[in-house]
């Protein structure tokens, strides 16, 4: 018996495309190299299992540094940056060590322009000194009110310790917030502990709070005002609103008065009607058009 030919057709499977990987969530690492300073943004690259509180080593625009990692973020693949910094490792023993003696160096180098200062009369504060983590730079920060030549200095400093010296002024703010200390709150000052930048204080600010405006109770130990004076600001203008200015003349269920104080947070007006003063919610108060404001009484002879 002949066997038969039998053909099987078999169903010809197209092999699936494999999914087109999606961008995902870029990470960045927040460096801060100073306590109080400012916080600066590194792609983790190699260093994955970071958590705050690591040291790292990075390059900076002054040269090799060890930061802290303050925060580790996710961040969508819209915002994703491709301009940022990788971090070169993670920092060893060695690296902190040789840090403590580059530190150890500096000290030394500012002692002997402090003295140096004291001796020829340079109207300079020399704030701190700072060597990179590889000794090629040193950088020193210093106040001053007016201009002071101090490149003869920079020359021979660059000479003597064979590396790259540059001299930077700061403002009276940033050499208080270098040096640290206590302000007259009694808490370590806020620009040494958490303040990253310096917003504009004026006394108008004060003014809305209803601060004092004497000088010992306004200035900071920066010798301007204090930082603390615009932290409030916003929400002292937003209380404001709606009430009567100082010394309008108010009409209120005990009567008619000028209003001598103001309390913002609570809502509420000091009215001085005749010889008593009366705090009145700013609700039960109307404000009378100067055209209507009765007459100062004349004085009696």
């Amino acid at each position: 018996m002949a066997e038969e030919n039998v053909t099987i057709e078999t169903e010809t499977q197209t092999p699936e495309q494999p999914p087109r990987p999606e961008r995902s969530e870029q990470p960045i690492v927040g460096v801060r190299f100073q306590e109080g300073g400012k916080i600066y943004s590194f792609l983790p690259g190699a260093c994955t299992d970071l958590v705050p509180g690591d040291f790292v080593v990075v390059d900076t625009a002054w040269g090799r540094q060890i930061g802290r990692v303050v925060f580790i973020r996710s961040f969508p693949p819209e915002k994703r940056r491709d301009d940022l910094k990788t971090i070169l490792r993670r920092a060893t023993g060695a690296d902190l060590a040789l840090r403590q003696q580059w530190e150890e160096k500096a000290g030394e180098v500012l002692r002997e322009l402090r003295e140096r200062a004291l001796r020829q009369s340079l109207p300079v504060k020399f704030a701190t000194a700072e060597y990179t983590l590889d000794g090629k730079r040193l950088t020193i920060l210093y106040e001053t009110e007016g201009k002071v030549d101090l490149e003869g200095i920079r020359q021979e400093l660059s000479e003597s310790l064979q590396t790259q010296v540059e001299m930077r002024q700061i403002g009276p703010r940033d050499r208080a917030k270098l040096l640290g200390g206590y302000g007259a709150c009694g808490e370590l000052r806020c620009c040494s502990r958490f303040l990253a930048d310096f917003s504009p204080v004026s006394i108008r600010m004060g003014k809305a709070q209803g601060i004092s405006l004497t000088p010992s109770d306004i200035t900071g130990m920066c010798g301007r005002l204090r930082c603390c004076i615009a932290y409030e600001y916003e929400t002292y203008q937003e209380a404001l609103q709606g009430l009567p200015k100082l010394k309008s003349i108010v009409r209120t269920p005990r009567g008619v008065g000028k209003v001598v104080d103001l309390a913002p947070l609570k809502g509420t007006v000091i009215v001085q009607i005749e010889d008593q003063r009366v705090e009145v919610p700013a609700g039960e108060i109307e404000i009378l058009p100067k055209d209507s404001q009765p007459a100062p009484k004349e004085e009696e002879e």
